[in-house]
């Protein structure tokens, strides 16, 4: 069973989705507050956060950085904004989707399951720890490590990356990309692969204007690049 966690303030949209979700096998519970809900994402353990950006005194974006400062669990933000310059903030801090207001149950229950699928599909990939220059990758416990620093990804930026890495040396289009790391639903969404490549190359690249690992094949997709593991990666 999945155990969602609802951090919101609305208190009679919480207790409809808990009633909308519990129906449909998910155990629920809710955070008024986001000081409340970051003390239940360590207690908790929850499959997944459910967050709204726009609440009192903790808003989404300071409980998204505080999650992601210690924990790796999928988060899906809720927001009344869709302008890009907003939606890109909420992927830089770790987001791994965004749900729009107004919004259907239906509509939010399909990105909830796509997004545990996503996870569920990483978590499932053979045992394997690779070199590429100054990154080690550890895809079953799906750990990186940059010239020996962890490397905090979240789910999803993860899960792009073990799609190009066992595609190495090839480049994927946008489109395969989106069905495999996203699902099918998600096909009419290209930009989701831009803006993920864009944060996984802050995060792994030591320039990412000049990415060394993952390079763009301009109108057709992305390549992982196979580089020689360095002295410090072996050692």
């Amino acid at each position: 069973m999945h155990n969602l966690l609802l951090i919101d303030d609305d208190a009679n949209l919480t207790e409809l989705l808990k009633t909308y979700f519990e129906d449909r096998g998910f155990s629920v519970r809710i955070a008024s507050d986001g000081a409340t809900g970051l003390r239940m994402v360590h207690s908790c353990q929850p499959s997944l956060v459910i967050l709204d950006v726009s609440m009192p005194v903790r808003n989404g974006w300071y409980v998204l950085e505080r999650i992601r400062e210690l924990s790796n669990v999928p988060v899906l933000m809720v927001t009344a904004r869709t302008e890009e310059e907003h939606i890109l903030r909420g992927f830089a801090l770790g987001a791994d989707d965004y749900v729009a207001k107004p919004f259907s149950f239906a509509e939010l229950l399909a990105r909830v399951t796509a997004v545990l699928n996503r996870v569920s599909r990483s978590q499932q990939e053979a045992p394997s720890v690779q070199i590429f220059g100054e990154l080690t990758i550890d895809l079953s416990d799906r750990r990186i490590w940059r010239s020996g620093e962890p490397v905090h990804l979240t789910p999803t930026e993860f899960k792009l990356l073990t799609i190009l890495i066992q595609h190495a040396g090839r480049v994927v289009s946008q489109e395969e990309l989106v069905r495999k790391a996203w699902g099918e639903q998600y096909l009419e969404d290209i930009g989701y692969v831009r803006r993920y490549v864009w944060h996984l190359r802050r995060k792994i690249e030591i320039d990412p204007d000049r990415p060394q690992y993952i390079h763009n094949d301009r109108g057709y997709g992305y390549r992982f690049e196979l580089v020689e593991p360095s002295l410090r990666s072996i050692h």
